[in-house]
This record gives C-alpha cells, structure tokens and sequence, in this order.
C-alpha cells in the first residue's frame, strides 16, 4: 500500500496528539511501563480477594466444617489451576496450532517467506522458530510457544498472497517482537490469574452465603453487624472482581499489541510496511478467522471474531483485546516524521 493512501484528514489529527520527537524506543518504554503496572494491579486485585476471603472465613468460621470446605475448595482450586498452567506451558501452543488448522511448512514451500522469518529473526537475535501457514481466506496471523526456543510463527495463506514483502515483513517483525517480549508466556500468567480469581470469587460468595446467615444469628450484636458488613464487601468483591480482572487483563492485551508494534518497528526501521499491513487488515472483507474462538482471539494481530465495522477496530472497549487499528497506524505513521 502507498504511503499516500496512508493518510487521510482523521488520520493527519490522530497523528498531531504524538510530539514530533518520537521514536520508537518512547513506545517500547512507555508499554512496557503500562503493562508492569496492569500486572501489578491483577495481583493487587488477587490479594484483595484472599484478604476479604480470610476475613470472612475468620469471622464466620467458628464451625470447623465450613473452615475445611473453605480450605479444601482453595487448595482445589489452586491445583486445578496449576495443572491448567502446565498443560498451557508444555501443550498449549501445539493445541492451538492445531485448533487453528496450521500446517507446518519446509523452505522449499515458500522459501521467500521463511527468508523474511529469518531476517526478523536475526534482527531480534532469536532462534529461527517454526513457520506455519493457515488455510483461510482472511487476513492474519499470530505467534505461539513458551520461549523463543520453542516458538512457531503462522499466517493465513490469504495474508501471504495479498501483502506487499514490506508488509508481510511488518507483520512478521510484530510477530517476532511477541515471541522476544516474551508476550506468550505473560499471557498465560494473566490467563493463569484471572482463572484463579474466579476460583476464588465462587469459593468466597459460597462462603459468604453461610457466614451472613451465622452473622444475622449471632447474639453479639456488635459482632453480628462487623460481620454482616464484611460479608457484604465480600459478596460486592466477589461479583464484581472477575469483571475487573477480565478487563485488566484486556487492557493488558492492548498494551502488547502496541508494544508489538514498536518492537516490529525496532526490526524492520519501516513503519510503513506494518502500517500498510494494518490498513489492508482492517479492510479485509473476510475478517472472521473460522478456527479461531474467544480464548485464542487475543493472540492474532488483528482480532479474527470483529464482525461489524465498530468491532473491526475503528473503536475499542475496556472488554477488547485488540486497539483501535487507526489508533495503531497512526502511532506507526507519527515516527515516520
């Protein structure tokens, strides 16, 4: 795609809100920073549920049989969701690939493809991962593996066929600066943490369903109503926790893809060819990927579920795991200055 057919009057303004200085070293920066501190708000938010959980067991737990069910149903939940970790560990990536319909491909396929991968690669001082095409007629493409050691990189064969090697290397480049920021593996741990705080939500509003029953029966009236009081945060907490937990995890999603996007920047020197590669997604007429579904959907360059122009990347929501796509270009065109 031209660097002309880039630009437009709206796209011109988005690009005024970045100062002329910009590189993409600010953007690596300023993501990474924003993601250390999206983590540490999910494990802040985790550690206000343990203590509204202990402190509603406490206060309602003079009966042994509901201290055991509260601490078998922890322990349960904490083993259910490390094995869930480790199959996401050692299984997940070869799950997903094959969920996808990938196929692994050899140099003789497509030798041009695997020298873009390699030039990526090097750049980012990586392994040479494994090279998968997917067979749809949609645009995308995603990276997968727990490290750079046991990474795969796939594209649609509708991608491979329609972008310029400018493009296709843009979005090659974002898919390697995945693997190198090791954005898979932290996927996971958010994945791993939001799954735990719904264990623990469901525990803590069976709990305080039995401990605002003892408090409305206690003789203390003092410790009847400290109680109450407490299980009522807990209820509130419990409700609205892994909502709050989806969406940071969201947030975080977003804040990778723009530091994909940097970092694809970082490789290439070329803002424009992810930028063109961008556009040229954002319009594909056959936007949903078939094999691709809630869990998997964060993972692709551009969302594969998008089935109207709102949901395409035109706006976002504190639920969407991809930003906006102008939001995206233009941050990519505004280093071209």
């Amino acid at each position: 795609m031209s660097e002309a057919a880039l630009y437009d009057d709206q796209m011109r303004e988005r690009i005024k809100a970045y100062p002329g200085t910009l590189t993409y070293v600010d953007l690596i920066r300023r993501n990474k920073r924003e993601s250390a501190v999206l983590v540490v708000l999910m494990i802040l938010l985790g550690g206000a549920i343990g203590a509204i959980m202990g402190g509603a067991i406490a206060m309602g737990a003079s009966s042994k049989d509901l201290a055991a069910s509260a601490a078998v149903g922890g322990i349960a939940a904490l083993v259910f969701a490390g094995f869930g970790a480790l199959w996401s560990w050692f299984g997940g990536s070869n799950a997903i690939l094959r969920m996808s319909g990938a196929v692994e491909i050899t140099p003789e396929a497509d030798l041009e493809l695997f020298n873009v991968v390699d030039e990526m690669r090097i750049a980012a001082g990586l392994p040479m991962p494994k090279v998968y095409l997917i067979p749809e007629t949609a645009l995308n493409a995603f990276a997968t593996g727990r490290d750079p050691e046991h990474a795969a990189v796939a594209i649609t064969t509708a991608l491979r066929q329609k972008l310029t090697r400018d493009e296709l290397q843009g979005v090659i480049a974002h898919e390697v600066a995945h693997i190198r920021h090791f954005d898979i593996r932290f996927a996971m741990l958010m994945a791993t943490m939001v799954g735990l705080i719904v264990f623990a939500c469901d525990a803590l509003l069976r709990t305080s369903r039995y401990g605002m029953i003892r408090g409305g029966r206690s003789s203390n009236k003092n410790e009847g109503a400290a109680m109450i009081v407490i299980l009522v945060v807990a209820l509130i907490l419990g409700i609205v926790a892994p909502i709050l937990a989806k969406m940071i995890q969201m947030a975080y999603s977003r804040k990778r893809e723009y530091l994909a996007d940097a970092g694809a920047v970082e490789l290439t020197r070329n803002p424009l060819g992810l930028a063109g590669a961008l556009r040229k997604l954002s319009e594909d007429a056959e936007p949903l990927v078939e094999a691709a579904n809630r869990g998997t959907a964060h993972m692709f360059i551009m969302n594969p579920l998008r089935t109207s122009r709102k949901a395409r990347g035109e706006r976002t929501s504190v639920f969407s795991s991809h930003p906006p796509v102008s939001e995206r270009i233009a941050r990519l065109l505004a280093l071209t200055r």
